[in-house]
């Protein structure tokens, strides 16, 4: 039995890590830490686990991994906690707010000798494979640019809390799009220029809910990317990830979410969209669990997650300094 904590549910997708913890055979959901003690009690009895108060206590506790779905500031404390307990992590996105915590992170756990992986399960969404797989096929040639949006619900919360997140909807949303590219691609980011700003949510945010970036990668490849907050709270989902490759040998579009039905509900009066492909938190939670179990580094490593940070650090430093910044 593989056993597996987690460390805060300050995340909205720790419910779903964790329901795929005590779906998956041979794995156990050990124990769950919460420094919001009622929060962490509710979850405990929701996913039928214990629940520790005592941080050491739960570090502890008989477990070979944790999953870290705290706020973004509090990575770099709990991920460095962990490690010292010789425990293999998984944290959640981004890796850390900052260039320099990232970095922290990621040293402690070579240092340490453990498994440091970084969240990003769209890796795992079957139309986001399928391009990989015909890019890597050559059969489309050189990519010239690429065009992708990753649009999402306002989560509210310490999301909007700078001094809890580092930064808005370019914060939250960023990341995913900048590791999906250095996947499928295989370069780096060498540059970025940003426009941010607050435009649907003045009277209740401070952060940025949107933000727009021309960015730059190895080989000349030109990338835009539209991050927000801008979907309704009656839309179908949380949002979106879709990108527009241009190539030499043609153009290939994708939706990340486009496995779905549209449901229309008399009863309820509504509509609404039914997923039908894979769950792709549950290939990330597998690949985190077969790599507790074989003492590798994860599919997506915490050197991911670092550069997926520098490049939305460089974001935001390329709008304050109102030029495109190098990464």
């Amino acid at each position: 039995m593989t056993k597996i904590g987690i460390m805060s549910f300050a995340h909205m997708h720790a419910h779903s890590y964790a329901a795929c913890l005590n779906a998956m055979p041979g794995v156990e959901l050990a124990a769950i830490w919460d420094d919001d003690v009622r929060r962490g009690k509710k979850m405990a009895r929701a996913f039928e686990t214990s629940f520790v108060k005592d941080l050491e206590a739960f570090l502890d506790t008989e477990m070979e991994g944790v999953i870290v779905t705290a706020e973004n500031v509090k990575h770099r404390v709990l991920v460095e906690s962990a490690a010292d307990a010789g425990l293999w992590i998984l944290c959640e996105k981004p890796l850390a707010p900052t260039v320099e915590d990232a970095a922290a992170m990621v040293t402690t756990c070579k240092k340490a000798g453990i498994g440091l992986g970084t969240a990003f399960p769209c890796r795992y969404a079957r139309p986001l494979m399928a391009v990989k797989e015909m890019l890597d096929s050559g059969a489309y040639g050189e990519v010239y640019a690429v065009s992708c949006t990753n649009h999402g619900q306002s989560p509210g919360g310490w999301f909007a809390d700078e001094a809890l997140s580092g930064g808005g909807a370019t914060m939250d949303h960023t990341v995913h799009v900048a590791d999906l590219l250095r996947w499928m691609l295989g370069k780096e980011f060498t540059r970025v220029y940003c426009e941010l700003g607050n435009q649907l949510h003045k009277d209740t945010l401070e952060t940025d809910d949107l933000g727009s970036m021309h960015l730059e990668m190895e080989g000349g490849v030109q990338v835009s990317h539209i991050a927000s907050w801008s979907r309704p709270k009656s839309f179908y989902t949380w949002g979106d990830v879709t990108m527009e490759f241009i190539c030499e040998g043609g153009v290939i579009n994708t939706d990340a979410f486009n496995q779905k039905l549209t449901v229309f509900d008399d009863k309820a009066m509504r509509v609404s969209w039914a997923p039908w492909g894979d769950n792709p938190d549950l290939g990330l939670v597998q690949d985190f669990v077969s790599a507790v179990r074989d003492k590798r580094e994860p599919a997506v490593t915490g050197v991911d997650g670092l550069r997926a940070t520098e490049v939305t650090v460089a974001a935001y430093d390329a709008y304050k300094e109102r030029k495109a910044v190098k990464i």
